[in-house]
């Protein structure tokens, strides 16, 4: 029974972790790709304009923290009067955290 049922935990810990990085990724295509792009390169037309940082680079990982990334997206980036990135709406902060994640998985 004890089997059985650690086995059952084991299960729906493996869907939720599935899930979590499945809403994860729609989060990023549904907030993030216009800017930073589909492969974290900022190579698109809206990210040369705003100068992304490419998030494939090392370095670029390596100069944000989780809790500064967590920050940015949650509060969004001003430059000045300039807003470079706009607040994430409607996320929780799980779901920020897990995007957080999401972009360390572009890192080469």
């Amino acid at each position: 029974m004890k089997k059985t049922m650690l086995i059952a935990a084991v299960a729906l810990l493996a869907a939720a972790i599935g899930v979590h990085a499945t809403d994860a990724k729609e989060n990023y295509e549904k907030n993030c790709v216009k800017c930073h792009g589909a492969d974290g390169k900022g190579d698109t037309k809206m990210g040369k304009k705003l100068e992304i940082k490419d998030l494939t680079d090392a370095k670029v990982q390596a100069e944000f923290t989780d809790e500064k990334a967590f920050k940015s997206i949650k509060e969004g980036i001003k430059d000045g009067e300039k807003t470079k990135m706009k607040p994430a709406e409607g996320l929780t902060d799980d779901e920020i955290k897990a995007l957080v994640a999401h972009a360390r998985t572009f890192k080469k």
